[in-house]
């Protein structure tokens, strides 16, 4: 039943990405931009599967490589030279009529590589960008029909050239992010008391044995199979259209459930007999999920097809080992269920705590975003959604096909414009905070998360690029050092609701 409880489903390009993106699964971690590889559709295999880590945010902390000491090589820097010229070019002649001879001219690719190298070094040195252009992101702008025109005419080449530079983080007000105050907003439903009660009584409704209802209508306790339709009510309460979205057949209702589900849908039901139908009308409240549903008035048509009431066993020590496999009483199972819903509780916190951090130094920063960072980041995270779904779902060739083409891929791009950028400031500030800050990571702690990483990569028997998996290892390491050193300098202040 697709309204109970309230949830709805999205086209797949309208999908918001994880509000931490400092990247909620390694899948999801971009590559960092001034090592990106421009292309036109998307390579799946380049995609990692899940990193190691205990921290339960991945961070990819972009501005972590973007400035590189004096020291450092460029990061376009065209590193050791193998000359391979002199290249022999490829000509061959064919005779035309009218003592005519077509000479066809091969030019090797070492020797094309050879000129391209040697120009963009050299326009590298005199337009003094070195050190802060990003990776494969310098592109020809003129056309080449001006280009053949000006060398024919004067013998000579003069051509535009845009190239991305690492972006300039800009902190408002400078370095607020030392003075940061949080507010964080913590779910009721993770408090672990409780959750570990809740969890109890499921375990001991898993153990009841239900037994049918036969001389009384439904009360709080039973469980129910029910059909449901339901259709709008217009302002001069005619009936409107159907809400697919709310109809069910066989529907088991547990009237426990009572918080996960329509406002009034079981105070409406309470009564109801088997074979019996009931209707009702009801107002979706502002706040469900379902947009276009809010504040919609619906008159709801249930048929009772099937009643029944559990018969549950005493909860007492004999219960024990059945509720919680080697447990003796029934004191270890609620003590083992607390334990479990504390750990639960603290990491959900720890993970409200750093996206409250992550927005809030969104809204501190100013930064100007490449291009090619913009669509880097917003193919990995398209990427990563991908192989979610395909694990999920399992799609042929042909629907991969579809949905990794070029066309997919900027429509997404296009769609999840805002979401990708906030998802990069995200990454910039934090990589920024990490150089400012002066802080490290420990080699032994990041060489055996990468031993990790590759372990899996063999087990799943991925392909992986070793020096790309230690690059993006170190950022995830990186960011969740900021994060913690945020956490401890930060004024934080948690509220329940």
């Amino acid at each position: 039943m697709a309204l109970f409880p309230s949830n709805f489903s999205a086209t797949f390009l309208n999908h918001t990405p994880s509000r931490p993106s400092i990247s909620a699964s390694f899948s999801k971690t971009p590559l960092l931009p001034c090592r990106n590889r421009r292309s036109n559709s998307l390579n799946l295999r380049f995609l990692p599967p899940p990193f190691h880590l205990l921290h339960p945010l991945q961070i990819s902390p972009i501005s972590c490589r973007f400035s590189s000491p004096p020291s450092s090589p460029s990061p376009v820097d065209l590193g050791p030279k193998v000359d391979k010229l002199p290249a022999a070019l490829d000509i061959s002649e064919t005779q035309e009529p009218n003592s005519r001879v077509r000479l066809s001219v091969g030019v090797p690719p070492a020797v094309c590589e050879d000129c391209r190298s040697r120009t963009i070094a050299e326009f590298m040195k005199q337009a003094k960008v070195e050190g802060r252009a990003l990776k494969d992101s310098v592109r020809i702008t003129s056309k080449f029909a001006d280009l053949e025109d000006t060398f024919s005419s004067q013998g000579s080449l003069r051509y535009d050239i845009v190239v991305d530079i690492a972006p300039e983080v800009r902190w408002v007000p400078e370095n607020g992010y030392r003075n940061l105050k949080v507010v964080v907003e913590i779910d009721n439903e993770i408090n672990a008391q409780k959750a570990s009660e809740q969890e109890l009584k499921r375990r001991h409704k898993s153990l009841s044995i239900l037994r049918i209802v036969t001389d009384r209508g439904l009360q709080i306790g039973d469980v129910a199979v029910i059909d449901i339709s339901a259709t709008t009510i217009g302002e001069d309460q005619s009936v409107g259209q159907k809400i697919p979205s709310a109809e069910s057949k066989g529907y088991n209702f547990d009237t426990e459930d009572g918080d996960k589900v329509l406002p009034g849908f079981v105070d409406s039901l309470i009564g109801i007999e088997r074979g019996e139908t009931k209707s009702f009308p009801l107002v979706f409240p502002e706040s469900w999920k379902q947009e276009d549903l809010r504040g919609v008035h619906a008159q709801f048509t249930v048929e009772c097809k099937e009643l029944f009431y559990r018969e549950l066993p005493p909860l007492d020590d004999s219960l024990a080992d059945k509720l919680l496999p080697g447990s003796t009483t029934l004191e270890q199972v609620k003590e083992a269920l607390l334990q479990r819903c504390l750990e639960v509780e603290q990491t959900a916190k720890d993970q409200a705590t750093d996206n409250a951090i992550l927005d809030q130094l969104c809204k501190m920063v100013e930064v100007d975003i490449p291009q090619s960072i913009f669509e880097e980041e917003g193919r990995q995270l398209y990427g990563a959604k991908l192989l979610q779904i395909q694990a999920n779902m399992k799609l042929n060739e042909q629907q991969l096909a579809i949905l990794s083409s070029p066309k997919a891929v900027k429509e997404y791009l296009d769609n999840q414009e805002d979401n990708i950028k906030h998802v990069i400031k995200q990454n910039l500030a934090v990589g920024d905070i990490f150089k400012r800050e002066n802080l490290q990571v420990a080699t032994d702690e990041l060489m055996k998360e990468v031993e990790n990483s590759i372990a899996e990569f063999k087990r799943s028997k991925q392909e992986y690029d070793e020096e790309r998996v230690q690059e993006q290892v170190q950022d995830i390491l990186e960011g969740a050092k900021v994060l913690e050193w945020l956490r401890e300098h930060a004024e934080i202040e948690y509220i329940t609701h």
